[in-house]
Order: structure tokens, then C-alpha cells, then sequence
């Protein structure tokens, strides 16, 4: 996805706004978001969601962007995963369907509440404004499947970094030790677990 920078069509009043409010968000996030700012563009704006519990995309780690276009914040910011998902108000390039970034936004409220809102997506998702049919469909008509195949692509898709387990420790030299085994059965997991994805993908692709 292209990254179209407006930090020259937004007044250095507007700037100004969006940079104090950024800094604020880096601080003190919202529960199960953490925000990064890009120094270079600040109508650039990135945060990590952390998936809800009790949802299908519970321990996935999703990047969303949101783009400050010129007539901010007369203008909602648009939105995107920047991590695949499958869900029914995320499109196939990752542009994010919600009433606050299209008809209800307004102008005082924030990038603070469009991150809440995005985060509230992953809860509760409207499948009246499907942008991803597929999903909207299988929301309403099949739940279970709708939520195996939104577990599957956030198992794929949205895990983060993992550091093993005692890999800074002094055994980490020794080839042949207990960690080489352990490491060494990880992968044995790993393998088994994408060909267990795999096998999934296999049956959901012929639902």
C-alpha cells in the first residue's frame, strides 16, 4: 500500500494537534493498544491491537494504520490492517469499514476513539457493512465456521515475535545439550502445527 504523506496540506496548527495527541497515545495507550509514531511522517499513524479475549482473534497482534488525508479533521482519517484478517468489515487490502470513519465522524473525536472503535470491531463485528462478504456471510449464517477460519488466519498471520524460553541462558552454547533437544522437538511442533494449518485451510477452502 502506497504511504501518501500530507504533512505539507495540513496547517502546522492541525500538526501541532495530531503530534500532542500521538505523544499522549504513546504514554498512556489504550488497553490493548500500543501506538507507534513515525518521527518522519506524522500523518502517518501505526498502532498494534492486541486481540480481544473470548474472540477468534484472541492473542493475535494486528498493525493498523490510519492515514491523515488533507481535510483532517474536517475529514475522518482512513483506515487499514496492515496484518491480515479475516473479518466482515476489513477488505481484501486491508481498508477498514466503520460508521466513525465514514457518516458519524466528527471532528473532536480523535484518533484516540477511532483506534477504541477499530478495537471494538474485533468484538463485535457489523456485517451489515460487510466490505469482506465471505466473512459477513458466514458471521450470520454459520458462526462457527465464520470464527475457525478467523482463529486460522490470525494463528497464521497475526503472531508475534516469540524469544524462547531460556534462550539467553549459558546452555545456549552447548549444541548437544537439553536446549538443542528442546529446540530442536520446537521445531518438530512448529512443522506439525503448519501442516495442521494446512489441513485446515484444506477443509475450510472446500466448505
Amino acid at each position: 500500500m502506497a504511504s501518501t504523506s500530507n504533512v505539507e496540506n495540513l496547517s502546522p496548527q492541525i500538526l501541532r494537534g495530531v503530534l500532542k495527541e500521538v505523544t499522549e497515545l504513546v504514554k498512556g495507550p489504550p488497553e490493548g493498544i500500543k501506538v507507534h509514531m513515525n518521527d518522519e511522517d506524522i500523518t502517518d499513524i501505526q498502532a498494534t491491537i492486541t486481540g480481544p479475549a473470548g474472540t477468534p482473534y484472541a492473542g493475535g497482534m494486528f498493525r493498523v494504520k490510519l492515514a491523515l488525508g488533507k481535510d483532517f479533521p474536517s475529514a475522518p482519517p482512513k483506515g487499514y490492517f496492515l496484518t491480515k484478517i479475516f473479518h466482515p468489515n476489513v477488505a481484501s487490502n486491508g481498508e477498514i469499514c466503520v460508521n466513525t470513519l465514514k457518516k458519524d465522524w466528527k471532528a473532536d473525536l480523535g484518533i484516540r476513539h477511532v483506534l477504541l472503535v477499530i478495537k471494538c470491531l474485533l468484538i463485535v463485528p457489523n456485517a451489515e457493512s460487510a466490505l469482506n462478504e465471505e466473512a459477513g456471510k458466514l458471521l450470520l449464517e454459520a458462526y462457527d465456521d465464520y470464527a475457525a477460519r478467523a482463529k486460522m488466519i490470525t494463528e497464521i498471520h497475526a503472531q508475534g515475535p516469540k524469544v524462547a524460553k531460556g534462550e539467553t541462558s549459558g546452555e545456549g552454547s552447548n549444541q548437544d545439550g537439553p536446549l538443542a533437544k528442546k529446540h530442536a522437538s520446537d521445531k518438530k511442533i512448529s512443522a506439525d502445527r503448519k501442516k495442521l494449518l494446512k489441513d485446515k485451510k484444506r477443509t475450510l477452502k472446500r466448505l
